[in-house]
């Protein structure tokens, strides 16, 4: 019975190891997000808030407020096979967008873990 429980127990924890190897996330700093979000194929989304975008974003980014009652609606209308950008602020909230969008069935998430104002003072194109 020892054994059962322990190979159980062993089983769980390559099991789990694994799957958290399988993440659709990638986090990224500031000069390495501004490398993998270039390519045409790449959708760039700023999950601030509409008042936020307005002061300045990046250059194509969509703006899909993660706060807002419609990003779950927002994000049903993407296709789940391309590559998502994701920004913010600081982080925060483009990490909480891109563990939804994991979620949702999306495979390939990058997130910045630098906030717009570094995005931008590293040389990321805005508008």
């Amino acid at each position: 019975m020892k054994k059962f429980i322990v190979l159980s127990l062993f089983s769980a924890l390559v099991l789990s190891a694994c799957s958290a190897g399988s993440s659709a996330v990638t986090n990224l700093g500031a000069t390495e997000f501004i490398e993998s979000s270039q390519p045409a194929d790449v959708v760039v989304i700023d999950v601030r808030s509409p008042e936020e975008f307005a002061t300045g974003h990046l250059e194509n980014a969509l703006n899909f407020n993660v706060e807002s009652s419609e990003f779950d609606s927002q994000i049903a209308t993407l296709d789940k096979s391309k590559t998502y950008a994701l920004y913010c602020r600081s982080g925060r909230r483009s990490a909480a967008a891109a563990a939804k969008m994991a979620d949702a069935g999306f495979t390939t998430i990058v997130n910045a873990t630098a906030g717009f104002d570094e995005l931008a003072q590293s040389g990321a194109k805005t508008a």
